[in-house]
Order: C-alpha cells, then sequence, then structure tokens
C-alpha cells in the first residue's frame, strides 16, 4: 500500500493541499519498505489528486482538507483520512499496526462545498 501523509516538518500538517512537503511511504505487510520525502507540487485544484494518483498513492493522511479535494480523490479511488494529528514518526507507527484513526477534517468549511475554506493554520493563503 503507497500513503502519502501532509508533512510540515516532523508532523502532521493541518491542512493537505497547503502542506510544504508529502511523506511518501509503501508499506507492506505491515512494513515500511520506501519512504521519501518530497516537496509538495502545487496546489493547484484538482492537481494533487491527480498527481498522487500517478504516483500510485492508495491514501493520502492529513489534519484536514476541503470537501472539494475529498471528492477528488474519492473520485480518483483514494482513500483521504483526516483529522490526523501528531508526529509523522508516531503517525507511521499506528499505520503501521493498522490503528490508525481519521475523524473529521480539521479545516472547517463554510458549507461552500466550492473548496473555499476559512481554515487558519498559520499558513500563507494565496
Amino acid at each position: 500500500m503507497k500513503v502519502a501523509i501532509s508533512t510540515d516538518n516532523s508532523y502532521v500538517s493541518a491542512h493537505f493541499g497547503r502542506c510544504p512537503q508529502f511523506t511518501i511511504l509503501d508499506i507492506q505487510n505491515g512494513q515500511i519498505v520506501n519512504k521519501q520525502t518530497i516537496e509538495n507540487p502545487g496546489h493547484e485544484p484538482g492537481y494533487l489528486p491527480e498527481f498522487m494518483q500517478q504516483q500510485q498513492v492508495e491514501a493520502v493522511i492529513a489534519g484536514g482538507g476541503g470537501k472539494r479535494a475529498q471528492m477528488l480523490f474519492a473520485e480518483k479511488g483514494i482513500q483521504f483520512i483526516l483529522g490526523i494529528q501528531g508526529t509523522i514518526d508516531d503517525t507511521i507507527d499506528l499505520l503501521c499496526k493498522g490503528e490508525l484513526k481519521g475523524g473529521e477534517s480539521l479545516c472547517t468549511t463554510g458549507g461552500h462545498g466550492d473548496g473555499n475554506h476559512n481554515c487558519d493554520h498559520g499558513g500563507h493563503h494565496h
């Protein structure tokens, strides 16, 4: 299983699309067989689901993400696990044990459904 974790230094980023990096993991039988950190290739609408599909990612993990992103990942057959907080290492540990539990997105959307959201994660919004 190939997984992408939104990454901000050594922590799971609160916002999927605006994270500085992604940690890409290849997990087989509960063991990490490959791990790499890549720079976020961009936050254009619809780009990241396409990019992750090209990387053969089967699941993405983040603190939060907009409703439109959730829908676009679902259309690509990519699981979107939200509500995750903590360090990348702790998250990977739980994931390998099969104990990672997602929850509500840490992003609160204004109910627009158009990808606009009013989350403030301390980053710069473009």
